[in-house]
């Protein structure tokens, strides 16, 4: 249902998250995350693009979030890289339907509200402070504090 590209990039907010505000190396990042480097820098252009991390060349440089994790969300990282696509109108351009939804295409519709809305309501923060056991990119990494 998501593109391989907003994996890796909700992988790397997340992490981007847990060392906050700690600058991280693009190799760092690929590491934990195991996500392949060229890649990675591909999907952090774009997040930068979209103002969700801060990319700073040279000494005392690397990748870090440009918002804080309180109020960034996981809609908002998602349609920084591949926005997610409402059904407005009939898929099957069936002139009969117009802008009128047949009752599948209107529950699918609803559904992918429903997911817009969650991911609308959960920050980076929530997803951190969420109290399941398994911690995002759990081996070998270790959040501030713990």
């Amino acid at each position: 249902m998501f593109s391989q590209t907003v994996e890796y990039a909700l992988r790397a907010v997340v992490h981007l998250a847990m060392r906050a505000p700690e600058p991280l190396t693009t190799a760092a990042i690929a590491e934990v995350t195991q996500v392949p480097p060229a890649y990675l820098s591909k999907v952090l252009q774009g997040l930068k693009e979209k103002n969700i991390v801060h990319l700073q060349r040279g000494i005392g440089g690397g990748v870090s979030l440009a918002q804080s994790a309180d109020t960034l969300t996981i809609l908002d990282v998602v349609n920084a890289v591949d926005p997610i696509k409402r059904i407005n109108t009939c898929p099957l351009d069936l002139k009969a339907h117009g802008t009128r939804l047949c009752a599948l295409h209107f529950r699918m519709d609803k559904a992918i509200q429903s997911m817009e809305e969650a991911f609308r309501s959960t920050t980076l923060s929530d997803l951190l402070k969420d109290e399941n056991p398994s911690v995002p990119l759990c081996d070998g990494v270790k959040l501030k504090g713990m």
